[in-house]
């Protein structure tokens, strides 16, 4: 029996920590993005296959000798190449029918004939099949976990120049299945290391916990590992303000839900996103506001005193004239509500309202209870996320009678002009620097528009290139290892005596 009361009172724990976190923000890239994605990428493919490093071939036939040295690319086209995903978790990046226009020295003895010169190759056919798996870190950033790589070249031709140019054309077989192999083994891991190097340190730009102010950071980090259809790519984020880092606010909210995939991307924002950030505020300490002195509107100033004028006397007449100081603090943090006709905030706070005398203690002359409604305006510019407050509704109360409500009935209209004049604009100043939004440096979003759904906002947008892929990985790409390739020899024999000699340990780079 108690056993049975134990497992009653440990079921709603149990519940709770079986049911997967909720996202705050959400992220879907879908097919256009990707296609916009692969234009950008396949710049990037074009300059590394450029920069690929060759080594040296030397070789024996015969009484037929050669040393192949300084090849270099000159030209690419890669006119049909496809980036589509790939379930689970891929990205498959795929280049057909390609070729790659080399020049490189050549060193040829045949018998008592020496000869040097140079020769333009091109390799045909060229098929790259990639696969890059996405994953999650364990700082929960998005990263490139694995490059799977195919390569392959149908056939390679040459183009010999000078006096043996017929008795080269004869002998090319030796030479052009050697280089066809160096050629074709170099792809790969310059790929391998595009993925797993440069791309990574593009996504490294995408801060997991960066501070918003000098008051409070957010935390968008994964929830999970990347989840990737035929047509879209989901990832979810916590997507948690905080005041310190190690604080955690249940999330209790709907979880944002993207069914969208007209647009390039969509980003949803559920209440717990922004009442984390009220709630990380609060426990800042910076949800007030003191106005003194001369800070005070002068048409209040007189309303005030003259409402105040009795207690004023009864209390110390000689500080009649002294300062007035009106302290607004927030209560508890404002609760955000979001609904498809729009999104509100509510507030509730309390006014106090005191006598500040020169070397004299601080008389309180009242203390109210403010209730204000306001209305949020959500936008995205650039790779910010914006808000526009607005007053719409407000009251003020008193906690001790319903009598002394209705004495306070005066100050609505005067304090709400108070609100709207310098409360608001202090609070749209801080709203209006934005949220970054987790997307790679040199992205930005364009074209946004924001819909609002029960609990939750999301916003279409398309994709822009602020910056070039290369610019960016440049900036914060680790140092390439630095490693001058040596020379290759083949052995004389037959051609597959001269594969065998060039066998690597860099697989999944065919001759087929």
């Amino acid at each position: 029996m108690a056993l049975c009361n134990l497992l009653l009172l440990m079921l709603p724990w149990l519940v709770t920590a079986g049911r997967a976190a909720a996202p705050g923000c959400k992220i879907r890239i879908t097919s256009k993005g990707l296609e916009l994605v692969k234009q950008e990428g396949l710049r990037f493919v074009e300059q590394e296959l450029e920069h690929i490093s060759i080594p040296d071939l030397q070789g024996k036939e015969g009484q037929f000798q050669y040393n192949i040295s300084g090849v270099k690319v000159t030209d690419l086209q890669l006119a049909l190449s496809n980036l589509h995903f790939q379930p689970p978790q891929h990205l498959a990046f795929n280049i057909n029918n390609a070729s790659i226009s080399l020049r490189f020295r050549r060193q040829i003895l045949y018998w008592f004939f020496y000869d040097t010169g140079s020769i333009n190759a091109s390799a045909e056919g060229v098929n790259i099949r990639t696969l890059l798996k996405l994953s999650m870190d364990n700082a929960g950033r998005l990263m490139i976990s694995n490059v799977s790589c195919n390569a392959s070249i149908a056939r390679m031709q040459t183009g010999f120049t000078g006096t043996l140019r017929k008795v080269y054309e004869f002998l090319s077989t030796f030479v052009t299945t050697g280089l066809r192999f160096l050629v074709n083994r170099k792809i790969c891991p310059a790929l391998q290391y595009a993925g797993l190097a440069q791309l990574n340190s593009l996504l490294s730009t995408v801060s997991v916990r960066s501070p918003v102010d000098e008051h409070i950071s957010i935390d968008y980090s994964l929830l999970s590992n990347p989840v990737v259809s035929p047509d879209t790519l989901d990832l979810d984020f916590k997507g948690m303000f905080y005041y310190q880092w190690n604080e955690t606010l249940v999330n209790q909210a709907v979880a944002p839900v993207i069914k969208e995939t007209e647009r390039m991307v969509y980003v949803a924002f559920s209440e717990y996103f922004f009442n984390s950030a009220m709630d990380a505020y609060y426990r800042a300490g910076v949800l007030s506001k003191e106005i003194a002195g001369e800070e005070v509107p002068k048409d209040l100033e007189v309303l005030l005193r003259a409402s105040f004028l009795g207690s004023i006397i009864m209390l110390s007449p000689a500080v009649v004239d002294a300062p007035l100081k009106l302290v607004l603090q927030v209560l508890a943090p404002p609760l955000w509500t979001i609904k498809p006709s729009g999104t509100s905030v509510s507030v509730v706070a309390v006014l106090n309202i005191s006598l500040v005398p020169i070397d004299h203690p601080t008389i309180q002359l009242s203390s109210m209870t403010m209730d204000a409604k306001l209305s949020a305006k959500v936008s995205l510019r650039g790779k910010a996320l914006q808000v526009q407050l607005d007053l719409r509704r407000f009251r003020i109360y008193s906690k001790q009678s319903a009598l002394e409500s209705l004495a306070l009935f005066p100050l609505q209209t005067p304090l709400k002009t108070l609100l709207q004049l310098m409360i608001m604009p202090i609070l749209n100043e801080r709203t209006k620097k934005g949220v970054p939004i987790p997307l790679p440096e040199g992205m930005d979003f364009t074209k946004e528009v924001v819909t609002s759904h029960m609990g939750f906002i999301t916003v279409g947008a398309d994709l822009h290139f602020s910056k070039g892929l290369r610019e960016v990985i440049e900036k914060y790409q680790p140092a390439r290892p630095s490693r001058r390739p040596g020379p290759e020899t083949a052995p004389s024999g037959s051609n597959s005596s001269l594969l065998s000699s060039f066998t690597t340990t860099e697989p999944q780079a065919s001759l087929s």
